[in-house]
């Protein structure tokens, strides 16, 4: 039987020490956007399991039938199997991703979190009329991309579109987020780039504003899109990801 998954864009795990990291990708992204940040990691000795959000990887009608609820348990399910074998566990996410790993180490027993490029809101006039624009325009285009390296940008895999309607159930998670942010206790690492033309700069300080913990850190590029994980400066974020840990866990 052929694979549902998309080629490339399978869940991985790397079996290492008793420190877990929990790797979130993207809105309409898929694992092999944390994969080398992945190997990165395993490479240090520490166990990773880079999992795959609901409705993602497979076929972009399946997107359209998951909610935000659905997207976190997705992660929950991914912290418990971390649980069942690692002492420690840190989530990582890229931008969806990034807002997940905030959402989790409020909702859950985590270590430390690290948001890559991640928005904390929406800035977009349309965003009261996506329902009814969904009845009649059921995707959405996403635009040029604004990765530098043309070799991973070739070799990108996730949806080619936007599901309005996923857009809503986003718009929902970023609203909850924003709630509970307040909440988290456990130390954060925020990584944002200038040049992001997905998420705007500006939604690091948004988070870096609204987060209380004793702990948190920001982490700013200057040249990366908006995918930090397989952009020109990856081996400069994973280093600072490297570090944070190394520094909290010290």
């Amino acid at each position: 039987m052929k694979s549902m998954i998309m080629e490339s864009a399978e869940p991985f795990l790397f079996k290492g020490d008793d420190l877990g990291f929990l790797l979130i990708h993207g809105f309409t992204g898929t694992p092999k956007e944390m994969r080398l940040l992945g190997d990165y990691l395993h490479s240090q000795g520490h166990t990773v399991l880079g999992i795959r959000l609901a409705g993602h990887a497979t076929r972009i009608e399946d997107m359209r039938h998951a909610n935000w609820q659905d997207w976190l348990a997705s992660v929950e399910d991914g912290i418990d199997m971390l649980k069942s074998c690692c002492s420690k566990v840190i989530s990582v996410g890229l931008s969806m991703g990034g807002t997940l790993s905030m959402l989790a180490a409020a909702n859950y027993p985590l270590d430390a979190a690290v948001a890559i490029s991640a928005p904390y809101q929406l800035d977009d006039k349309r965003l009261p009329l996506l329902r009814p624009l969904s009845l009649v325009m059921p995707y959405m285009s996403k635009g040029k991309s604004d990765m530098l390296d043309e070799e991973q940008k070739a070799a990108h895999a996730n949806y080619t579109v936007y599901p309005t309607r996923s857009i809503i159930e986003l718009n929902k998670l970023l609203t909850e987020t924003r709630r509970r942010v307040p909440e988290i206790s456990i130390p954060v690492l925020l990584i944002h780039s200038k040049a992001d033309q997905g998420v705007p700069f500006i939604n690091l300080e948004r988070y870096l504003t609204h987060l209380t913990t004793p702990v948190k850190k920001k982490f700013e590029l200057e040249k990366s899109g908006h995918v930090v994980t397989e952009d020109i400066e990856r081996e400069t974020a994973f280093h600072a990801i490297s570090d944070f840990v190394k520094d909290i866990l010290a």
